[in-house]
């Protein structure tokens, strides 16, 4: 399948000044690996979803128990699919998890290939505003292997809160089967 994403975006590149992906899965899937590949591969740029996560004051219980409600979707909806659609230059300040706060702006100039990377860059209520939609699975012991080595602290928030948040996203929303293509990540 890397061979069919690769040709695809070859082709929608030399087709058009500006291609959107969006790279879906659950952690430790290899989304964020991915990206960065594609992105050194096509001197692309990278938005990264965990960037767009809800603030402090945001979380609230109402907005929590929607499903994918625990990204900020007003703002990557105004800050980055607004102006992408309209191929503007723009910025975007990332929310930095450890600080509790927004960073300092991150510079996008629209063009070539722009990769939406993340869990919830697929959700309905972006609509379909890409080109091409990619999603990323993983086995759980895989994805079990990889967390651990992820710093302890966040462990009881993988598997207690952030997956179980993200399969209820990937089923109801029907992710994977929406998605142009599905990766693997095998084992070994």
């Amino acid at each position: 399948m890397m061979e069919v994403l690769l040709a695809r975006i070859e082709s929608l590149l030399s087709e058009k000044d500006l291609v959107t992906l969006a790279i879906d899965g659950p952690c430790a899937s290899g989304k964020t690996t991915l990206a960065a590949f594609l992105a050194d591969a096509f001197d692309g740029q990278v938005i990264h979803m965990d960037d767009f996560f809800l603030r402090p004051h945001q979380r609230t219980k109402a907005r929590l128990s929607e499903v994918g409600g625990n990204l900020d979707r007003e703002r990557f909806s105004e800050e980055v699919l607004k102006p992408l659609s309209e191929q503007k230059n723009f910025s975007y300040q990332p929310y930095l998890c450890s600080e509790g706060r927004l960073g300092y702006p991150i510079a996008v100039i629209p063009r070539g290939l722009v990769i939406l990377e993340g869990s919830y860059s697929q959700h309905p209520a972006f609509g379909k505003p890409y080109d091409l939609t990619v999603f990323c699975t993983v086995s759980p012991a895989l994805q079990r292997e990889r967390i651990l080595k992820r710093p302890s602290h966040l462990h009881k928030r993988f598997f207690q809160e952030w997956i179980p948040m993200e399969e209820t996203y990937f089923s109801q929303f029907q992710i994977a089967e929406r998605s142009d293509l599905v990766l693997q990540e095998r084992d070994g």
